[in-house]
């Protein structure tokens, strides 16, 4: 989590506004995307389809600009705050466009904030397309797939989906709760209590929902970190989960439920039955990058903050980074340097020729005075540690040539 949130501030998210949207699913869509992450996928481009033509329409009505371009980071959280699983996404989005071409950007232009009525029409461009996705796929209601696959994951998967009991004496039953029950709500509409009240840019029609009202300036950083940091957070905090008297566990909600409802109590065995349907599918990626800030978008190196020691400034951030860098590699095990020149970041790893007169393979561990671990030499297959000046660790295999592959903290 932190990681990831140092990262994007750093090397990720230019100097602009961050504004974060949150989309909320129907229930039969929730079961559907919980263990299909091709559904997912579609779903997740249905939604920022409409959100980016939104931005393109809005900067061409307000700031004249004709063909804006934006980027985003979404997260895909699979889990509410009792553990129930409930797929959703977390949409980090520049909340203005870039006016020019991907060779020549520009200069970040803003959009003011969204009103209520672009909120609602998003989230209705975003269902008509999410209705296409499911005629297009054929997607047949009474048809589950994942029960004749795997009964027991369907099990789980349903009953966290409805906050049921899975399995047991009381399987179907309401998940316990603790507190002061004091308004009992037995409606509710798409997972959400039908009188709560309606936060500002948020819409809610259909089962799904859509809420725009959190937003970070363009310089706020410490706040931009606390935001990702909240998004890349993990299903299960230890500090709000106790063990009664009894044995039995409860887990203290993030925020009290309108009918007074502060801890879901459960067995044991219960807990597992609410972690395991929040596992990810396999090979899905939890974490997608789209627009400017894809992977391999055009005019990227244009917005992304300059790959530098400090932090980079605003004006840094508006212009093309320096992405050439040259560091002093220093053998932990020889005297002699290893010079790399110009390496660029967009290379994974760097070939250096090594002489193997360096490395001292059958060197005595105890007279190395730099505490690295003691080194290994099996027909010149071997694993060696080099000393980088910085804050990037890099490793070197022996060889003829030699690979050195930095490993930065979050990427």
């Amino acid at each position: 989590m932190a990681d990831t949130a140092a990262w994007l501030v750093d090397r990720v998210l230019p100097y602009v506004p961050v504004r974060q949207w949150v989309l909320t699913l129907p229930y039969p869509l929730r079961y559907r995307c919980a263990w299909d992450a091709q559904l997912t996928t579609e779903v997740l481009r249905a939604f920022l389809c409409s959100l980016f033509a939104d931005h393109r329409r809005r900067a061409r009505r307000l700031c004249g600009v004709q063909r804006g371009q934006n980027g985003s980071v979404t997260f895909i959280q699979r889990f509410g705050s009792a553990l129930n699983l409930t797929p959703h996404f977390h949409v980090l989005v520049l909340d203005g466009v870039y006016p020019g071409p991907s060779h020549s950007l520009g200069s970040f232009v803003p959009l003011p904030p969204p009103e209520t009525e672009d909120v609602a029409r998003i989230l209705a461009g975003t269902a008509r397309r999410i209705l296409r996705v499911v005629e297009r796929r054929g997607i047949d209601p009474g048809e589950d797939s994942l029960a004749s696959d795997d009964p027991l994951l369907a099990q789980l998967t349903a009953a966290s989906i409805r906050s049921r009991i899975a399995m047991g004496p009381e399987a179907g039953e309401r998940w316990r709760r603790l507190g002061d029950r004091v308004e009992p709500i037995d409606r509710e509409e798409g997972g959400v209590e039908p009188d709560a009240g309606i936060p500002p840019r948020c819409v809610r029609e259909g089962g799904m929902s859509l809420h725009a009202d959190v937003a970070v300036p363009a310089n706020d950083r410490n706040r931009l970190e606390r935001l990702c940091r909240y998004v890349a957070r993990p299903p299960l905090s230890l500090d709000r989960l106790e063990t009664m008297v009894d044995g039995r566990l409860a887990y203290r909600l993030k925020t009290r439920w309108r009918d007074g409802t502060t801890h879901v109590l459960m067995e044991r065995h219960e807990l597992l039955e609410r972690l395991a349907p929040l596992i990810p599918p396999p090979r899905a990626h939890q974490v997608r990058y789209h627009g400017l800030l894809a992977p391999c978008a055009s005019g990227r190196d244009q917005v992304v903050p300059p790959m530098t020691g400090g932090a980079a400034s605003a004006e840094e951030a508006r212009g093309r980074p320096s992405h050439s860098l040259s560091v002093e590699v220093e053998s932990s095990v020889g005297e002699n340097p290893v010079s790399l020149g110009g390496c660029d970041r967009k290379t994974s790893s760097v070939e250096v020729a090594v002489e193997p007169s360096l490395f001292a393979a059958d060197r005595d561990p105890a007279d190395r005075s730099d505490g690295a671990l003691p080194l290994h030499d099996e027909k010149r297959n071997a694993f060696y540690s080099v000393a980088f000046p910085g804050p990037s660790s890099f490793s070197v295999f022996s060889g003829s040539t030699h690979s050195v592959a930095p490993n930065v903290a979050g990427g």
